[in-house]
């Protein structure tokens, strides 16, 4: 293929080296020297997807393309895995639907490289140069077959690759020095250099480090990134890292329960940024915290088998009682739908086909479809008459009675249900806690005379994305990066 704009690849020796944060920084980097940047990432696996152009692509990448002041596109992250199970994945292509992908099938993968590099064409003919990210590590050779992640896309679109290593946990030079010794050497002489990254202290007592590293492996050495603090006013990559940064002494205190299957939890981000808001993220084996203001249940990829995890952890006794005690419930999208009467699934959708019991909190049902909702909308929130953005992705309808007090109206149609009672809420809105207005509106309504406000959610991301790439300029030899996109291969 020929590509049209230089490219440089970062690579990493395994997964949550901090890829994604280190192709954001240089997205917004190259921008600001007036450079059109496109971020990429050929194959993301993640339930936290963001809807652009009426498709999917992975959340990072939408915040890359933030990062390089550039509109998110399909082809940003023109395969992306959807886990279900342990062993099966929803396959999204170029932004739709595609079909399913088992563990057993997981190296014909190769059958999508087409998309990928036609994606990546696309970004070409558009960008003075492509931030690629890659997936998990290159040194997990035993996927090397039909892989389109990491070396098999660098070989196949002659991508120049930095690889990534993490000191923060330990074994840095092993991991370096490693990877160089499983690569077979067509994929070694791809490697141009190697970083180190999320380093604490001083970066001087690593000299000796560098040097070993570049001596073993011939690869030289674009710097040392020292550990990020602000990382946690991004959005989450984990939903485990959603909390960082909390107190536990704000005046509101919400409640999320993990489930295996969360999806679409940057939903939580805005509220983890909050100064009056304290967010809990509860792991399996924890109760809900008996003080919680409100509850939220997150978005989930597995609905029937989340609410099964739910009852089994205990948290619907947990919720009873929370509700007892006057707090209040919020389901977003599968935790909407968690709160009805019943969740069918005709067509097994998500497994076995068949109907099972939800938590009873609202009076409505769902039935689960293979048709599936993917838009951007406007939402009017009815109890405040304010405007918000937010975005849809789900599959399946729900009615009742309760959607009668529809919390929302979209095209003045109503949307979601709110309890008789008015302390529990569904809706199948993703996104909504970033409109600042609404935001801090919703939350006063819950519980009046806490002050909600100061905070500008977009604002704080983008200056978060300005002091990351101040951090990088200083820190990486970005002249040096710049420089091997465009040798090339």
């Amino acid at each position: 293929m020929t590509r049209r704009a230089p490219a440089v690849m970062i690579q990493g020796t395994g997964s949550n080296v901090g890829k994604s944060l280190l192709v954001a920084g240089l997205c917004r980097l190259f921008a600001r020297r007036g450079l059109r940047i496109r971020p990429f990432k050929p194959q993301n696996m993640s339930n936290n997807a963001a809807a652009v152009e009426g498709g999917e692509i992975g959340r990072a990448q939408a915040l890359q393309a933030c990062a390089a002041s550039a509109a998110p596109s399909v082809h940003m992250n023109p395969v992306l895995l959807k886990p279900e199970t342990d062993r099966r994945s929803q396959i999204i292509v170029q932004g739709q639907r595609f079909g399913q992908l088992d563990a057993a099938a997981f190296r014909g993968r190769q059958a999508l490289l087409p998309f990928v590099l036609d994606s990546f064409e696309k970004l070409g003919a558009e960008a003075d140069l492509i931030v690629v990210e890659g997936a998990g590590s290159p040194a997990e050779t035993n996927l090397r077959e039909g892989d389109i992640a990491n070396m098999g896309f660098a070989t196949a679109a002659r991508v120049p690759v930095v690889l990534a290593g993490d000191i923060d946990r330990g074994g840095v030079i092993a991991s370096l020095v490693g990877t160089h010794a499983v690569l077979n050497a067509a994929d070694r002489s791809l490697v141009r250099a190697f970083l180190i990254n999320k380093f604490r202290g001083d970066p001087s007592l690593f000299d000796d480090g560098i040097t070993t590293i570049e001596r073993m492996t011939a690869w030289p050495s674009l710097g040392i990134v020292p550990w990020f603090a602000a990382a946690h006013k991004l959005p989450a990559e984990d939903a485990l890292d959603i909390a960082s940064g909390q107190t536990s002494e704000a005046a509101f205190k919400i409640a999320v329960p993990i489930f295996p299957r969360i999806a679409n939890f940057d939903d939580l981000d805005p509220l983890k940024l909050e100064p009056a808001v304290a967010l809990t993220m509860v792991p399996p084996g924890m109760p809900l915290p008996h003080d919680a203001d409100l509850v939220i249940l997150p978005g989930s990829k597995a609905t029937i088998a989340d609410l099964a995890f739910l009852r089994m952890q205990g948290w619907d006794i947990d919720i009873a009682a929370h509700l007892r005690r006057g707090g209040r419930v919020l389901g977003l999208c599968g935790g909407y739908q968690m709160l009805g009467r019943t969740i069918a699934d005709p067509d097994g959708v998500e497994g076995p086909a068949g109907t099972v019991a939800g938590l009873g909190l609202l009076d409505v049902e769902t039935v689960l479809t293979p048709e599936k909702t993917v838009r951007p909308v406007t939402a009017r929130h009815e109890a405040t008459g304010l405007d918000l953005s937010a975005y849809e992705i789900h599959l399946g309808r729900t009615a009742g009675p309760d959607t009668t007090r529809a919390p929302f109206l979209i095209e003045n149609q109503p949307e979601g249900a709110v309890s008789a009672d008015g302390r529990v809420i569904g809706t199948y809105l993703h996104g909504l806690f970033s409109t600042d207005a609404f935001r801090q509106a919703f939350l006063r309504r819950l519980k009046p005379g806490i002050a909600f406000d100061g905070l500008s959610y977009e604002s704080e991301v983008d200056g978060t994305l300005d002091a990351l790439a101040d951090h990088l300029e200083i820190h990486l030899d970005a002249d040096r990066i710049l420089a091997i996109a465009r040798e090339g291969l």
